[in-house]
């Protein structure tokens, strides 16, 4: 017998609705996926324009809090600029994704998030399932680096968090790129 997870109907918004303008290098879409517990969730594929062919990929999601129209976002359709498939998802309990009660966090539930996330690139045409990586930024990288522990399937992983002492600071991947602090390794 074949046990189907009933899906939640997500109500997602259609127009541009980030706090960042949309880049004209990158086609943008929005897409959902279930997680293990049966929770649909939300995210934005941002895609290079004209691409072809299997891309490497990249799921993102953070800071504990926010949502894919915010930090994530950015992060995930920079990525694309320089060459990468990407998705910045709401975690369950969050945006647009489903799971309640909602503004809730579940350390094993958000780890299968990522998870998921890595379930839905890796089936995908346009992407190369050997060149998965994924990005968790701030509270979320955290739930980043349990998820790499778990799954061998993803090949990279970004924790882009602080650590201060006495102070706040946090240098986004973008500028890690643009500084020349990480890049394509052959």
């Amino acid at each position: 017998m074949l046990n189907m997870l009933k899906t939640e109907e997500l109500k997602l918004v259609s127009e541009w609705d980030k706090t960042f303008p949309q880049s004209e290098k990158v086609d943008h879409k929005k897409v959902t996926f279930v997680n293990r517990y049966g929770i649909t969730l939300a995210a934005d594929l941002y895609k290079p324009k004209n691409a072809s062919g299997k891309y490497p990929a990249i799921a993102v999601s953070g800071p504990f809090g926010a949502v894919k129209e915010q930090c994530s976002g950015l992060y995930a359709q920079t990525m694309a600029e320089r060459g990468y498939l990407t998705i910045a998802f709401d975690p369950s309990f969050t945006g647009e994704s489903g799971g309640y009660p909602k503004f809730m966090a579940s350390p094993d539930i958000n780890t299968e998030d990522f998870m998921a996330a890595i379930d839905f690139l890796s089936v995908r045409e346009d992407v190369d399932p050997d060149k998965i990586g994924i990005i968790g930024i701030c509270g979320w990288g955290g739930m980043a680096l349990n998820a790499a522990a778990l799954d061998t399937r993803i090949k990279a992983t970004v924790a882009s968090t602080m650590y201060a002492k006495h102070y706040s600071t946090c240098m986004p991947t973008h500028l890690l790129l643009e500084y020349g602090e990480i890049g394509n390794e052959s």
